[in-house]
């Protein structure tokens, strides 16, 4: 039986490749997904998730749009900001894909959470890899909802160093109260894929090269998506990560799938929401005589070969392109 699975995203780049995955693989049952503002504003993470789903024909998965800011902070920089078209930007704010076919659900987010988890009858699972800020709400409008979840598995967070700040990881540095109020709200379960695991899983040109020879709509738009991230770490890291990018989203998806690609430690885990140079910091309290209940199961490593291989086997057995290889713009 597939696993009935709800996306919370902010759609750019690693989001696309981690939609990619979640809405064509056998074991998935991907019944709706849900936006919220973070890479680029909600009406464009919105917009870039329908041209995803459009492209592989899965429109039959609603998109539901959610909160257009943090839930505590106003003029908070919730978005990156690279210049336009440059290669330091990795994401831009449509996404070089056709233009969607279709229209968002005029549910928003945080109803269609509420309806489903109250009235399922089986657990879902729930996978955020954008600001928390739809699931702090839904949760907080009614927390035994977090009973009808079996995995929330959240993609966010780092230990050795941030990416938006020397503490912070991005999506949790965009809406740091809800993140707070995330890890607190006793989810059953809730798996933390760190920036630590994720740039362990790096993505080559070479396979990017593997992806587009798949000559399947999801193995060109994501060997294009990803070399455009390689392009942009390139650009912004120099020698650091050459020729490879991380996908970060995708790695929480490939973990519903091969929970073996990443290692775990379960640790109590908060947010620094005041610090002037820690806001946003995940803190793991990795004492041996930690205080406070566990309340994440913090992913630290993961195996990229093993990413590589389970994108491959998706995208391999999808409908083959009816548009001319390469062509993702019109």
């Amino acid at each position: 039986m597939s696993r009935k699975t709800i996306l919370d995203v902010d759609t750019g780049t690693d989001d696309a490749v981690a939609i990619l995955v979640a809405a064509l693989h056998p074991d998935l049952d991907l019944i709706g997904v849900t936006t919220v503002s973070g890479n680029v504003p909600v009406e464009n993470t919105t917009d870039n998730t329908l041209r995803v789903l459009d492209l592989i024909n899965r429109s039959d998965i609603p998109v539901f749009p959610g909160l257009a800011h943090p839930i505590a902070r106003r003029g908070f920089p919730g978005q990156r900001h690279f210049t336009p078209g440059t290669k330091g930007d990795m994401h831009g704010i449509s996404l070089p894909l056709p233009e969607a076919r279709t229209a968002a659900q005029s549910t928003s987010a945080v109803e269609y959470l509420l309806e489903t988890l109250r009235r399922t009858t089986e657990q879902l699972t729930l996978v955020a890899v954008g600001p928390l800020s739809n699931i702090a709400t839904a949760a907080t409008i009614d927390p035994s909802i977090r009973d009808a979840v079996d995995d929330l598995v959240v993609m966010g967070g780092a230990h050795a160093h941030g990416n938006v700040t020397a503490s912070a990881e991005f999506n949790v540095w965009a809406d740091p109260e809800a993140a707070n109020m995330v890890f607190s709200a006793g989810f059953p379960r809730l798996t933390l894929v760190t920036l630590d695991a994720t740039h362990q899983a790096l993505i080559t040109r070479k396979d990017c090269a593997t992806f587009a020879a798949l000559e399947t709509p999801a193995g060109h738009a994501a060997a294009d998506l990803i070399s455009r991230r390689i392009d942009a770490y390139s650009a912004n890291h120099g020698a650091r990560i050459a020729e490879t990018a991380p996908v970060h989203d995708a790695v929480c998806v490939a973990y519903l799938l091969r929970p073996d690609i990443v290692t775990t430690r379960h640790l109590h885990v908060t947010v620094d929401t005041t610090g002037p140079v820690t806001v946003g910091r995940t803190v793991f309290d990795m004492r041996p005589n930690a205080t406070g209940t566990p309340n994440a199961h913090v992913a630290f490593t993961a195996d990229a070969r093993m990413l590589v291989g389970l994108l491959v086997e998706t995208w391999a057995h999808g409908q083959r392109s009816l548009r001319v290889p390469g062509d993702l713009t019109g």
